[in-house]
């Protein structure tokens, strides 16, 4: 498995990025939110990858954020959705609206994507949900080490939820959204959430 590349940004258009490392050129898939990120042609890039194999072709895939990358992951595992569809719904929304849409059961939001219809934003958000449920995960009970226990409450639930869907561990979680005031909106207790994180 290739976990990342870094090198020099050799060439870029939508949807596409090719990193040269080592005299290599690894031409990566990637989303609209990923090349907006990324420098100018000749600049240094470093992308966090998903190598996708199938019986007829291998594909390298390529995002900014490791909360990109998750969501990328977890958007695959959903039946009918493949990487393309993926790529293009990530394109349209940001990693941390992802997790929020996910958390709270927004489904139109993924109809806004091309080729995106309600029976398939809907089970996005099914089958996504009830990964996260089966975590058994809780604002009410999820603690991190220190016995820190996040604040009870639907905001919090949300974020809670919506920081997992991330990719980020229980103790992440709960460590950085005890810290927030309980009573913000759940898309505000995700950002300040993500900076604590992020700080350390």
């Amino acid at each position: 498995m290739i976990y990342s590349v870094r090198g020099k940004l050799i060439h870029k258009e939508p949807f596409l990025a090719v990193v040269e490392c080592a005299g290599v050129g690894y031409a990566c898939r990637t989303t609209c939110v990923t090349s907006s990120q990324l420098g100018e042609i000749g600049t240094e890039a470093s992308l966090y990858t998903y190598l996708y194999v199938r019986e007829d072709n291998v594909e390298l895939f390529g995002f900014y954020s490791i909360q990109e990358l998750n969501c990328f992951k977890m958007l695959i595992s959903v039946s009918g959705v493949g990487p393309k569809a993926a790529l293009s719904i990530l394109s349209d929304v940001d990693p941390q609206r992802f997790a929020l849409t996910v958390a709270s059961g927004d489904s139109k939001v993924f109809t806004k994507t091309k080729g995106v219809g309600p029976k398939l934003a809907q089970r996005i958000v099914l089958e996504l949900k009830d990964k996260i449920a089966k975590e058994n995960i809780s604002a009410a009970d999820i603690k991190a080490s220190g016995n820190v226990f996040v604040p009870s409450g639907d905001n919090c639930s949300e974020a809670v939820s919506a920081l997992m869907v991330l990719g980020f561990s229980q103790e992440e979680v709960a460590s950085a959204v005890s810290k927030i005031d309980p009573s913000l909106e759940a898309g505000e207790i995700v950002k300040q959430a993500l900076k604590i994180i992020g700080r350390k």
